[in-house]
């Protein structure tokens, strides 16, 4: 029953912070300062989630194929390809380490 308190709380949580968004006032929002700190946080917190994501299994850490397909389509990003062949080498190179036995 206390998983679902904290879940319903949470979530009520996420809700409130979101309609807190609509009380910044607009001058605030116009900032050059503030959007480049917004634009900053975003690439940050999507850089963490990428990280955690490829290298994080439950709460151990796990050196497996999901970090191979990060670099691959680091490299592919770095060679400046679409997003689609980025995406493409990342799942291929997934595969191909999982067919080797990397799990």
């Amino acid at each position: 029953m206390t998983l679902w308190l904290w879940l319903l709380l949470s979530c009520v949580l996420a809700y409130a912070w979101k309609l807190l968004g609509y009380l910044v006032p607009a001058a605030w929002l116009k900032n050059p300062r503030i959007s480049r700190v917004a634009g900053v946080m975003t690439i940050g917190l999507l850089a963490s989630l990428t990280v955690v994501n490829a290298v994080a299994s439950g709460q151990a850490l796990a050196l497996d194929a999901r970090l191979g397909a990060l670099a691959a389509a680091a490299l592919a990003l770095l060679l400046r390809a679409p997003f689609l062949v980025v995406v493409l080498a990342g799942a291929g190179a997934a595969a191909g380490l999982r067919l080797l036995g990397w799990g």
